[in-house]
């Protein structure tokens, strides 16, 4: 797994994050040949000037002051040209890379199992894949290579001070120790800083995506001041680690332009000297090391700088990196490819739970035939939703079988197992789309004639016409703009379009108003007529037209039969349910 927590900078990890840049190889080997370029550029802007003033200005020669004038504004020009290709691709070389990048991550997060998200704050999960990659893009941008033509720079115009005077070089080196040493402190501090200060984003994106989710909750409960209250204090927290790296920021900054101030000090100190005693040194040289001395230390300045945003990104991929590492996917290692089943079912002996310490299902075995309908009923928690959840392979079984045809659902694919199952579920997720969307998911082969023909046969054409827009009525977010009832209707047509093999309704009847319960009774009767369905049952119109009921208690199937069966039970489950809850709702 990627770790990095706690190093200055993890070599493995960038390594790692380069092998993104290798389908862009010539645009990266480009990037660097710039920064070659520009170190070059530094120093030759100096030197021209050092000769401009040694040969011309004080000579009085204006015949050549005009042409190293000249020199000197087409090596501006060109050093222009190459600072904006540099920046220029530096930048879309980021890009590329977090697109790739995001793209992978989401194409995992994909492949996860249930148990994961049910275990990951969503607004955690959104701020890596958002702004984390995001913040990734800033290493090619502004950290990775700007370091990498900040050093080069320093190193070219260390070398050309030593070599016109070492005397004024050695003055310039009594300062640089202070300020790589306060470079190195400054580097550690940031980069506990900036760990801190991405958990509290990831934390603020947590908490405002939930309670905006949860609004509706949040006012009816009237905790409108509560959650105020811990907003202001997860995003005081955010705050602090921000100021953390104010505070570094304004310690490490004056610290290194006073360094820079000593070091020209000491360079018109000592050269003025010089120059005054009729030494070697020129007013040119001492013109030029002043410049290449800022040169020197302003990289520097930028490198601590730039330090601070690899590190960011450094701490954004080490947490992209973290997910890319979980392995909390379905194994898909099945061969069988499977069109049209005929849709029997039959677990054995199933045995699971959510939690390794907790079963939910204990030793589960039942059978449904091709074409039957089988409702399950049951207390909350039972675990009637867990069977259908285990049939989808939304999580994996600890023991037993499930068969669908006779085959072990294990040895199908995922894709051919969940093309053929379609499910209806009380709490109806719609996306912020259209109608039509919705129902098809964007399938290119179901097209806009399919979905009417099935809403006509299903009974719900004329509920779709009536609003705005038709079938192209977009619903909002989640699907708000319906009601309860409107988008359980949706999801029966969204479940007839696939044409699945296999029927499951999770109390999709249920909290629906009368007039979109007898569509929604119509809707079932039509969607389940000649395929396998699994109904857990809420109305109790569906469970007396089921072929078999089967009643579950604790994780257990404690009685199983036809409706008339069930009733002769005396003292029996279902026949208590029955007279409690059933006969209740036959008198309304």
């Amino acid at each position: 797994m990627a770790t990095g927590t706690g190093k200055a900078f993890d070599v493995n990890l960038f390594k790692r994050l380069l092998r993104y840049t290798n389908p862009y190889k010539w645009t990266f080997y480009f990037v660097a040949v710039s920064a070659i370029l520009l170190s070059v550029f530094a120093v030759l802007r100096p030197y021209l000037l050092k000769i401009t003033i040694d040969d011309s200005i004080l000579p009085q020669d204006s015949e050549n002051l005009v042409y190293y004038i000249s020199l000197m504004l087409i090596a501006l020009t060109l050093e222009v040209i190459f600072q904006f290709l540099f920046i220029y691709f530096a930048n879309w070389l980021g890009q590329e890379v977090i697109r790739d990048l995001r793209v992978n991550l989401f194409e995992h997060m994909l492949r996860f199992k249930m148990k994961y998200f049910d275990k990951s704050a969503v607004g955690r999960l959104v701020t890596r894949a958002v702004s984390d990659i995001e913040t990734i893009a800033s290493i090619f941008s502004e950290g990775l290579f700007v370091i990498a033509s900040d050093l080069l720079k320093m190193l070219v115009v260390l070398g050309f001070m030593f070599y016109n005077s070492w005397q004024l070089t050695l003055l310039v080196l009594l300062v640089l120790p202070f300020i790589l040493y306060a470079t190195r402190v400054f580097q550690k501090k940031m980069k506990i800083a900036f760990e801190d200060v991405r958990n509290q984003v990831a934390n603020l994106n947590t908490f405002v995506q939930e309670r905006i989710t949860g609004m509706k909750i949040v006012q009816l409960f009237t905790r409108e001041k509560v959650e105020y209250d811990n907003f202001k204090e997860i995003n005081q927290k955010h705050k602090k680690g921000w100021v953390k790296t104010v505070w570094y920021n304004s310690i490490f900054f004056p610290i290194a332009e006073m360094s820079t101030s000593i070091t020209i000090g000491l360079i018109v100190w000592y050269g003025g000297l010089r120059v005054v005693d009729n030494d070697a040194l020129s007013l040119g040289i001492i013109i030029m090391f002043i410049e290449l001395a800022q040169m020197l230390f302003r990289p520097l300045r930028q490198i601590a700088d730039k330090f601070n945003t690899l590190q960011m990104g450094m701490v954004a991929a080490n947490r992209v990196f973290a997910i890319l590492d979980t392995e909390a996917s379905i194994k898909d290692e099945g061969k069988i490819e499977i069109d049209n089943l005929t849709g029997a079912i039959e677990f054995q002996d199933v045995r699971f739970g959510y939690d390794e310490a907790e079963e939910v299902l204990k030793g589960v075995s039942f059978k449904a035939n091709a074409g039957e309908t089988i409702a399950i009923v049951g207390s909350t928690g039972a675990g009637k939703t867990t069977v259908i959840n285990l049939l989808n392979r939304f999580y994996e079984i600890n023991s037993g079988k499930i068969l669908v045809d006779g085959i072990d659902i294990r040895d199908i694919t995922l894709k051919t197992l969940r093309k053929e199952i379609a499910v209806v579920l009380q709490n109806v997720f719609l996306f912020a789309d259209t109608i039509l969307n919705n129902i098809t998911l964007h399938n290119p082969n179901v097209t806009e004639e399919d979905v009417i023909r099935a809403a006509r046969e299903i009974g719900i054409h004329e509920f779709i016409t009536s609003l705005p827009n038709g079938y192209h009525y977009n619903v909002k977010e989640r699907g708000v703009m319906l009601s309860s009832g409107q988008r359980q209707l949706i999801s029966f047509l969204r479940a007839y379009v696939s044409n699945p093999s296999i029927l499951i309704l999770d109390e999709a009847t249920s909290s629906v108003d009368s007039y979109s319960e007898q569509l929604i009774q119509d809707a079932t009767d039509k969607i389940t007529e000649g395929r396998t369905s699994i109904v857990i049952a809420h109305r109790l119109a569906t469970i007396k037209k089921a072929n078999k009921i089967m009643v579950m208690d604790a994780g257990k199937i404690v009685e199983m039969g036809t409706h008339k069966e069930l009733l002769k039970v005396k003292g029996g489950f279902y026949k208590n349910l029955y007279e409690v809850q059933f006969m209740a709702e036959e008198s309304v």
